[in-house]
């Protein structure tokens, strides 16, 4: 077992809370003169804060403060009370009892860690459960519909915030001559209405488009439009009046 090795499961327990109020106190002094153990400490608080954040508070029995200053007491006792002699270990032998006991103290702190790590495994399993199949999942395919008054879509717009494609296809859209549709998204975030390129004259049956210029939580929240331009696209950059709007709404499976 290396020095790292012991670092790194005192470290475990520290962070764990299984070391006594005498063990801890060693533990915070020698953080402050050995960067090793104090690295192997911030790495176990790391790996377990996430942890931290699925635990409801629960407020202790009234009776809880009694019994620990009842403990406290026998313990006081305890320590009073001579040092028993270690079983199997004669004097005549010449066996170091500092030894024997570091040795003891090394396999109780290895098991102690083990146990801890298991039950922490095992609390990470059913939380990666809990979170997949009973918290509601946010849904990644939006759709929106261009309407215009209370006719037959014009557009028909789907997305997929995972891989933040988007398509678009033509329903009610007349095809035109000499001009062109043109697709457009703004919000809050992004500003003013920003050019997601032409659409032709309408005649194609679907066209894709990426995105993923975008983050996801962005698009979500903006508004799409559609407007005729002149053949190539809006000549100022900003859509002519008259343009479709229409904001997305979660695709049902």
């Amino acid at each position: 077992m290396t020095e790292r090795d012991d670092n790194d499961a005192l470290a475990g327990e520290y962070v764990l809370g299984t070391l006594d109020a005498t063990e801890r106190q060693a533990v915070e002094v020698r953080r402050l003169r050995e960067p090793t153990l104090d690295q192997a400490v911030a790495d176990w608080e790391r790996r377990l804060a996430g942890l931290a954040e699925t635990v409801v508070p629960v407020a202790p029995p009234a009776q809880l403060y009694g019994r620990i200053a009842a403990q406290i007491g026998a313990a006081r006792i305890a320590q009073s009370a001579p040092a028993p002699v270690t079983a199997g270990v004669p004097p005549s032998t010449g066996v170091n009892l500092s030894n024997v006991i570091q040795l003891q103290a090394r396999v109780a702190r290895w098991r102690r860690v083990a146990i801890a790590a298991s039950a922490l495994a095992a609390s990470l399993a059913l939380f990666s459960v809990f979170r997949d199949q009973i918290l509601p999942q946010q849904p990644q395919s939006f759709v929106a519909a261009f309407v215009k008054n209370d006719e037959l879509p014009q557009f028909m717009l789907t997305i997929d915030l995972k891989t933040r494609e988007l398509t678009i296809r033509p329903v009610g859209a007349d095809k035109l001559q000499g001009k062109t549709y043109q697709l457009w998204v703004t919000s809050e975030q992004i500003g003013p209405p920003r050019s997601l390129g032409v659409l032709d004259d309408g005649s194609s049956p679907l066209q894709r488009k990426s995105v993923a210029a975008y983050d996801p939580a962005q698009l979500q929240n903006a508004t799409f439009g559609v407007s005729i331009e002149q053949a190539g696209g809006s000549p100022t950059g900003r859509p002519s009046a008259g343009a479709l709007h229409a904001k997305l709404v979660p695709a049902r499976p």
